[in-house]
């Protein structure tokens, strides 16, 4: 067997330089096309919209070409877990009934611990190598991400902008690691970043500045939203009537 084709990951072997392969699971398509109908149906206005924008992004995650795109490189991967955690879950955890979640802090670090976790390189060697530890590696980080933004959007906002904090200095601190490594960490990347004009080292030092800038300033904006909305002019406003 190549070295190529050791990786045998969830969305195919990596593609060639240009090659843009879509991911038409009928079992994946069908789940997604429920949950979209689930929203249209039983959600109305601005929850359906939000779900359906949720479901949307997932479709993007996981049939668009980024899927294969992230069987090449680790920076698409990066990109394609970013758009889970940071995009859809928030849209999802919005548009379904607000419920308890529990603490907070635990879903702060659970979402941390399980992100960190993932991207440990023999963690996420064992995620390319078999469906069942790819989709138990989604539906982890889908799932504490969900809890995560659940938490969120019930705490009192002081709480709620300090989590998001916490949340985006763990998402910071871990790009800022792998942007600075000497060395390529991830196995199946090591021979598949090539046709796409990187090497490993540089796939992996992308995928560190999408997690240290991008994908932080999500959780960073999130922080600043809620800020606004506790001290601005509308709350104060609120407060004297109160």
């Amino acid at each position: 067997m190549s070295v190529g084709t050791v990786w045998l990951p969830y969305c195919g072997p990596a593609p060639a330089g240009g090659e843009w392969r879509w991911n038409l699971d009928p079992v994946l398509i069908a789940v997604l096309l429920a949950a979209a109908a689930a929203f249209a149906w039983r959600a109305r206005g601005r929850e359906r919209a939000l779900g359906l924008a949720g479901v949307g992004v997932l479709a993007v995650s996981f049939v668009s070409p980024l899927c294969a795109l992230s069987s090449a490189l680790f920076a698409a991967r990066t990109v394609h877990h970013v758009l889970l955690v940071a995009i859809a879950a928030p849209l999802l955890a919005w548009a379904l009934p607000a419920r308890r979640t529990g603490s907070l802090a635990l879903a702060t670090a659970a979402q941390a611990l399980v992100f960190w976790t993932w991207h440990a390189p023999g963690a996420y060697a064992w995620a390319l190598s078999h469906d069942a530890a790819y989709w138990l590696m989604q539906a982890s980080l889908l799932a504490t991400a969900l809890w995560f933004w659940a938490g969120v959007r019930r705490a009192p906002a002081p709480a709620a902008v300090v989590h998001l904090l916490i949340a985006m200095v763990a998402m910071g601190l871990l790009g800022a690691l792998l942007t600075f490594a000497g060395q390529p960490v991830y196995a199946p990347h090591l021979f598949t970043t090539t046709p796409w004009g990187l090497t490993a080292l540089e796939d992996q030092q992308a995928a560190g500045l999408i997690m240290w800038a991008p994908a932080a300033a999500v959780y960073l904006a999130a922080a600043l939203l809620t800020l606004g909305r506790w001290i601005g002019p509308d709350a104060r406003a609120g407060a004297g009537a109160a």
